[in-house]
């Protein structure tokens, strides 16, 4: 478990070809900083494309190559510059004429608008079911759109967003080191503005710091007062007031009524008159897809996918003939804590308790030099009418995990059907519930097209390299940072430092002082050991913004992981797996399976890729990354011999329309294609780093099948929840696998089971009970579910 941090290290940071030394960042770690450029030149890659496929015309436009060389700034730092004055003063009161100077544009008379809006006008005539027409007086009607109004929005204040912009940047400037922006991204969302379309925003939801954040940034940037939606059962009333006048948003409790209900139709007609005048208005509007931070369930929030239905609803009724969606991320060295357990997760953020714990972030950050750093990412703006016409196009049937793989897992069949998977475990909401079912479709689809976006585009932080180094036991960490940063380049993420790569070292060691134990052992030579426990379920949490990068190859891994596991023992060694050859079918075959296994949340595959489309692309990364080789058979013509190639059918249309670099576009060509695990001598301990990335997930399910056996059913969804996160803390204490003690692992294989029809639901009286289906009542059945999910597992 230790790991060693070598004084004498010969690994340093590659500079550029030029020998020229590079500042990405205008701030850094008290001590002069370079680029880490450790490959392929000296820039980084330029991340955030919008997708070619769903969005081809927004693609080409708001780009240009010049952009991604115009490198980063610090929006917090605010200096003399920065505003229309000079001298000695003006440096000690920059950053209070510098929010003086911030342009907030002037509100307009929105209620009364609103109120003369087509849906609320309909109501007050009667002509729409729960108007006045059916026994209500129209005052009665005014007064309580009046109030409904109330709760989601009040009018901007400029002298507070000033007075609370100047608090916020003095507030920031003592939590981070900085907060990086690349100025090519920012220069795409400004022309996007320009246009004269409303920017929707959609974000990511790390911490609740995120709606204070954005806003700020996209003031000081010049596009005006962010209007962010915000979740009402994350706040206090009070804290509800304050962020209604900062230009907050909030889902008034009657929209999710029953459609029948004329308090909910009522609501749900002002919500959506309150989107379509801001929209009008070309005010920008933050969403966040994810749910708020600390809560146990679903990654994609019910409640962003509702807001944005009322997007698309008002650009499909032409109230403005097109918005633009701006995918956006925002990352962090360390995410501020949020309440992990089951029973606090959903317990609203009060306004004095908010206040308590910036002050405690202040106390805690005085004097101390090692702050975090931020860093936030925004892709490229695409059309929403652009993607709502080339999405229709792309839908296809789906079945559900038990219809897909239940009959495998019991042995009664070997064929994967070919068809998609229909996995959802977001809720739909009232606003949404009112939309038709191929809108509904549709604004699911979208979010989940658009949080995948913005996953991609997020930058890996220097924190989460170091946790991972440490939970895979790396031995000598300066040279694995940099190999590690290096793979991640390549495969076209970015990372979220730069410097030299010993004073990064010490601020990710720093700021995970908490959960590792630091011991000199010998002059120079500093030994680094985790601490078990909730330390190790730390490290195991911040590894996990890993897997987004090296996702297709852990996949990759695990499925020929579970291809070998019959054939060899699990401890042989490499030479022995090396011998063995692997059809091409066979590898597409436990790739599928073991896609359909993983939830839908953790792949987050764009609905416009097929399922056969990703195997293509597992499959070209593990030769890319040299784990597997092909292997030609004797007396068939070499792989690489296309001269004699003649073009079928097949070749010349493709019905998928994805073209590819993969040679498998056919399945009969497919047949004949076997390959072999490398043997080069970095491919062992690359295969195991690849399989323990998705080992915690994996290893939680496996626990969970094997908890059937133990576990008090029929229970709530709850409850049994809490079983199993109670077992997985028992065999965490017994087995020391502290990864899998998470509860989101938890509800994620509850979960899982029910789709796969291992549990069922049932409605009673105190509300829906779990209990174990008749099909995996006997001990043989739960075996074969347990020994499927471990052959995926790497010891």
């Amino acid at each position: 478990m230790a790991t060693m941090l070598e004084g004498r290290c010969q690994t340093q940071p590659r500079s550029s070809p030029s020998g020229r030394e590079t500042s990405l960042w205008s701030s850094g770690f008290g001590m002069k900083l370079e680029a880490v450029t450790p490959f392929l030149g000296k820039y980084r890659p330029f991340v955030g494309r919008c997708c070619q496929t769903c969005t081809p015309k927004s693609w080409e436009s708001l780009f240009h190559r010049s952009i991604t060389d115009l490198g980063f700034c610090n929006v917090i730092l605010v200096k003399e510059e920065n505003t229309r004055f000079r001298g000695w003063l003006v440096r000690r009161l920059c950053y209070f004429l510098w929010s003086l100077e911030q342009h907030i544009p002037p509100c307009q008379d929105a209620p009364q608008k609103i109120m003369e809006s087509t849906g609320v006008q309909n109501l007050l005539s009667g002509r729409v079911p729960g108007g006045t027409g059916e026994g209500q007086v129209p005052d009665l009607v005014k007064k309580e759109v009046q109030r409904i109004l109330g709760h989601i929005q009040a009018p901007p204040r400029p002298f507070l967003v000033r007075l609370f912009s100047w608090a916020l940047l003095r507030f920031l400037n003592c939590l981070f080191l900085n907060v990086q922006l690349h100025k090519g991204q920012m220069k795409m969302v400004q022309k996007a503005a320009q246009a004269g379309l409303p920017l929707v925003l959609l974000s990511t939801h790390k911490t609740l710091l995120d709606g204070i954040l954005l806003p700020f940034m996209l003031l000081s940037q010049g596009l005006g007062v962010l209007r962010v939606a915000w979740d009402s059962r994350a706040c206090s009333p009070a804290l509800r007031a304050l962020l209604r006048k900062l230009g907050g948003l909030f889902l008034p409790p009657e929209a999710n009524l029953s459609l029948d209900s004329s308090e909910g139709l009522l609501a749900r007609a002002v919500v959506q008159a309150v989107i379509e005048q801001l929209l009008v208005s070309g005010q920008p509007l933050l969403i966040f897809l994810e749910e708020p931070p600390g809560a146990l369930g679903p990654r994609l929030s019910a409640l962003g996918q509702a807001w944005v239905g009322l997007v698309v609803q008002a650009v499909q009724v032409g109230i403005v003939p097109d918005a633009l969606l701006v995918p956006v991320a925002v990352t962090y060295d360390l995410v501020p804590d949020a309440p992990c357990d089951i029973d606090h997760a959903s317990a609203p953020l009060g306004l004095w308790t908010g206040a308590l714990a910036v002050l405690r972030s202040l106390w805690s950050r005085w004097g101390c030099s090692h702050r975090i750093c931020s860093r936030v990412h925004l892709a490229q703006p695409f059309s929403l009418q652009e993607y709502i016409v080339s999405a229709r196009s792309c839908w296809g049937g789906r079945q559900t995990l038990e219809q897909l793989l239940q009959p495998i897992v019991l042995g009664q069949c070997t064929a994967v059907p070919d068809t998609e998977k229909e996995q959802e475990w977001t809720p739909i909401t009232g606003p949404l519930l009112a939309l038709k079912e191929e809108d509904q479709l549709l604004v699911r689809r979208l979010s989940c097209h658009v949080l995948s976006t913005s996953v991609g585009s997020s930058a890996v932080m220097s924190t989460a390299i170091m946790a991972t180094l440490l939970l895979f036991k790396h031995q000598k960490l300066l040279g694995e940072f940099s190999w590690l940063t290096e793979e991640i380049l390549l495969r076209g993420f970015d990372v979220g430092f730069s410097g030299q790569l010993r004073s990064l070292l010490q601020h990710s060691l720093s700021l995970l002082r908490a959960h590792v134990a630091l011991l000199r052992i010998r002059q120079g030579d500093l030994l680094v050991v985790p601490q078990p426990g909730p330390g190790l379920t730390h490290l195991a949490q911040l590894s996990a913004e890993l897997l987004p990068v090296f996702l297709s190859e852990a996949v990759g891994a695990c499925a020929v992981r579970g291809l070998l596991a019959g054939r060899v023992p699990p401890q042989g060694p490499w030479e022995l797996q090396g011998i063995l050859l692997l059809s091409q079918n066979e590898l597409y075959r436990q790739i599928l399976l073991l896609m359909h296994l993983l939830p839908q949340d953790l792949l987050l595959l764009k609905p416009c890729q097929s399922s056969y489309c990703y195997c293509q692309e597992v499959l070209d990364r593990l030769i890319q990354c040299g784990l597997l080789v092909a292997e030609e058979t004797p007396g068939s013509r070499p792989a690489c011999d296309t001269g004699r190639q003649r073009l079928s059918r097949k070749l010349l249309w493709k019905p998928s329309g994805d073209f590819t670099d993969s040679d498998s576009d056919d399945f009969e060509e497919a047949e004949g294609r076997y390959f072999r695990l490398s043997q080069q001598s970095h491919c062992p301990d690359f295969f195991l780093f690849l399989c323990r990335l998705l080992s915690p997930l994996l290893k939680a399910f496996a626990q969970a099948a094997a908890f059937l056996r133990q576990g008090q059913l029929p229970d709530t969804e709850l409850g049994y929840t809490e079983q199993l996160f109670q077992f997985l803390q028992a065999t965490a204490q017994e087995e020391g696998i502290f990864e899998c003690a998470d509860p989101k692992l938890a509800i994620s294989a509850v979960w899982t089971f029910r789709d796969l029809g291992v549990l069922q639901q049932t409605p009673s009286p105190a509300g829906p009970r779990l209990h174990l289906s008749p099909t995996f009542a006997s001990q043989d059945n739960q075996e074969k579910l347990e020994q499927f999910i471990r052959q995926f597992i790497c010891s």
